[in-house]
């Protein structure tokens, strides 16, 4: 024991500093630990979950957008798939008819391509926008959140603006 406090007080150590400052500082500690500590923890943990929504919301419209450009895939070939049948009615009908109804008939076919593709065109430009907004609204939530304050107009246009660039991209 005498060699212990020896060598305490050839480092400087005065015992009832030393004792006053241990307790200041398990004072300290036990207050900061029943107020700071898990508020702290609770905001961190509300942010990860945050987050973590933000990332599954964004993996959804990922996944409805490939849904999306399957069924436009499925639609084309559908139009495709109709418009060669149309096709191959006419040349077999021109076989018995003149050549002015086998003109009439290819004209048809074309029109009904061309409206099909024309309306497939209006259908996919139009997911493709919701896509747009919902992802442009999911970046502006996430960041509000993250932030943790409200954007106000001008961060809000050039958040919409940034995302719509990356999404055309």
């Amino acid at each position: 024991m005498h060699v212990l406090t020896e060598l305490f007080e050839n480092f400087g150590v005065d015992w009832p500093k030393f004792l006053a400052q241990t307790i200041l500082f398990l004072i300290v500690y036990l207050i900061l630990r029943r107020f700071a500590f898990s508020s702290v923890i609770n905001m961190l943990e509300e942010r990860r979950r945050r987050i973590e929504e933000g990332q599954l919301n964004a993996e959804k419209i990922k996944k409805q957008l490939a849904e999306s450009e399957l069924r436009y895939e499925e639609i084309l070939r559908k139009a495709h798939a109709e418009s060669k049948a149309i096709i191959e009615e006419a040349r077999a009908a021109a076989e018995a008819s003149t050549n002015k109804e086998i003109q009439r008939a290819i004209k048809d076919a074309e029109g009904i391509i061309a409206h099909a593709k024309e309306a497939i065109a209006i259908d996919r430009q139009r997911m493709v926008e919701e896509v747009k907004r919902d992802m442009i609204s999911l970046v502006v939530n996430t960041t509000e959140k993250v932030a943790g304050k409200v954007l106000n107009q001008d961060d809000q246009q050039r958040l919409n603006k940034e995302a719509a660039q990356a999404l055309a991209s």
